[in-house]
């Protein structure tokens, strides 16, 4: 199983070390809750990954660490009346067979019938709700999911493709188990820059097609600030029958003040907009912090002719303020209105991340509010996409540590 490029956790790890410092700074128009903190006993440590919700209101994750065995969890976090009540739903590596591998970073996914879908190092898995647990069943090693179609198809990313670079891969269900089908193999352009390798978080838009980042390849130094390219977005279009055509709709670092390193994909709208973010460029100016920028919030735009053209919505200038490196990815509600985290920042002592929204407005221009910023005992490095619950009141999200028991926390925010 592809193992996460160890570049984007260790810039989360080096947030982690540093001392859980009260921030003074007030936080904005966002009520925030703590619903979890992770760390005590035999519960799960270190939330890389988002949520899922299921239709009854429980969320559902994934911790790398932790449990059982000291090689993370499946947990179920379930509402009441005046709190959440977690349960621990697997612990992976049951020694001595360990079959299910360690958790990893990835975070889990639900069908229509409610089963979970996911990865750890070694294994794709799926788990079903049954009478007093939960099954769990290896399906494969071979794709870390992220995606249905309406027929029942798992879509993912999947390696190491025909150039040992990663793929997108297809997984249908077949009698028996499933069929593996890949769609496509990074690399496969001269200097790779068709991108490589992918990143796990792919997206639909309303015409069925696939949508997904890279973390390198496209462009390489002396534009970016690694020699291994700095990343590009992608569509995967539909043209029936099984067959996919793939297209590159943009190259980061194509001009001096655009973002670089786009970890955690891209969402559509209902017009076909893309968006989307980088962990590092953008403009350097008051940026005494981040070398090459403190990342980017950025929209692609259909344009005829099959181009796209990429605004940059938000540069994060005052890194230690309104946070920088957001490494997780944007979440849209039902009025147009973006929400996402950064890993650090937001304030200059304890660096421990923000909760952000970005509201359109006029002549294209976005508006940029801090909704809360962490302090290390309430969340330390949000690195995951955001989700709404069905009515769009709330927003949930994960923090890699910090909380109570220091080891992460499941949180709510009403924007």
């Amino acid at each position: 199983m592809r193992a996460l490029n160890s570049s984007l956790r260790v810039f989360g790890a080096l947030l982690i070390g540093a001392s859980l410092a009260a921030c003074p700074y007030a936080n904005a128009d966002g009520q925030y809750k703590v619903l979890h903190s992770f760390g005590t006993g035999k519960d799960g440590a270190g939330v890389f990954a988002g949520l899922v919700m299921d239709g009854e209101g429980n969320l559902y994750g994934k911790t790398s660490g932790g449990g059982a065995y000291g090689y993370g969890t499946v947990f179920e976090l379930t509402p009441g009346s005046d709190k959440w009540t977690e349960s621990i739903l697997h612990s992976f590596c049951a020694k001595p067979w360990c079959r299910n591998g360690a958790s990893g970073l990835s975070g889990v996914i639900l069908d229509s019938a409610g089963s979970l879908y996911g990865t750890s190092n070694t294994a794709t898995f799926e788990m079903k709700r049954k009478a007093g647990g939960w099954t769990f069943l290896v399906l494969c090693d071979c794709i870390v999911p992220s995606v249905f179609d309406a027929f029942g198809n798992l879509y993912g990313i999947g390696g190491p493709g025909k150039h040992k670079a990663g793929a997108v891969v297809e997984l249908s269900p077949v009698s028996g188990g499933w069929k593996e089908t890949v769609l496509y193999s990074f690399c496969s352009q001269r200097g790779c820059r068709d991108g490589e390798p992918p990143e796990w978080g792919l997206s639909w838009d309303a015409a069925g097609n696939l949508y997904g980042t890279t973390e390198l390849g496209g462009i390489g130094s002396p534009a970016c600030s690694g020699s291994g390219g700095c990343g590009v977005a992608y569509q995967l279009q539909s043209l029936g029958d099984g067959k996919w055509k793939y297209h590159v709709l943009h190259r980061f670092a194509a001009f001096p003040h655009d973002g670089q390193l786009p970890y955690s994909g891209v969402i559509v709208d209902g017009s076909g907009n893309v968006y989307g973010t980088t962990l590092e460029g953008g403009s350097t100016r008051n940026n005494h912090g981040c070398l090459v920028g403190c990342g980017t919030v950025f929209k692609l735009t259909p344009e005829p002719g099959g181009h796209w053209k990429e605004t940059i919505l938000y540069n994060f200038p005052q890194y230690a303020t309104d946070g920088n490196g957001p490494i997780g990815g944007l979440v849209l509600d039902r009025t147009g209105i973006l929400y996402g985290t950064t890993s650090g920042g937001g304030d200059a002592v304890c660096q421990c991340g923000v909760v952000f929204k970005m509201t359109p407005g006029s002549n294209g221009k976005w508006s940029y509010t801090v909704l809360h910023r962490f302090t290390g005992k309430d969340g330390w490095s949000p690195q995951a996409n955001l989700i709404f619950d069905k009515d769009y009141k709330h927003l949930y999200g994960t923090t890699v540590s910090g909380g109570a028991g220091g080891a992460g926390v499941v949180f709510e925010i009403t924007p």
